[in-house]
């Protein structure tokens, strides 16, 4: 699967990866010691994140039911807190630094799919 701006001529942002047990969701990027530029950890029913025990900084991308953007975060890096969004109903996380959300507005519509 793939996770696409379909309002950017259909630009692909990156490979989804989705976080189904309760532990991925619990544990999402945590004690990874890297992660590919080009995938995204899909996190559901998620509307905070923490960068605890994180060896990395991270992009997020917080999105609501139907896949429209609620709040962007940029270059987060480890020990820190993303309060809830209440709007949010779940996250993509991305290794910050790759441009992956240049371009993108609260409120644009993303996609998820082949």
């Amino acid at each position: 699967m793939n996770l696409i701006v379909p309002h950017k001529e259909n630009k692909i942002l990156a490979e989804v990866q989705v976080a189904k047990s309760f532990f991925d969701r619990s544990r999402g990027l945590m004690f990874c010691k890297s992660w590919p530029k080009d995938k995204t950890l899909w996190i559901h029913r998620c509307n905070s994140i923490h960068t605890g025990f994180m060896n990395f900084a991270i992009d997020a991308i917080f999105v609501d039911r139907q896949l429209r953007i609620a709040k962007l975060v940029k270059d987060l890096h480890p020990w820190k807190l993303v309060l809830p969004i209440w709007s949010s109903s779940s996250v993509f996380e991305f290794v910050s630094g790759h441009g992956k959300l240049d371009g993108l507005e609260v409120g644009d519509q993303l996609y998820v799919g082949h």
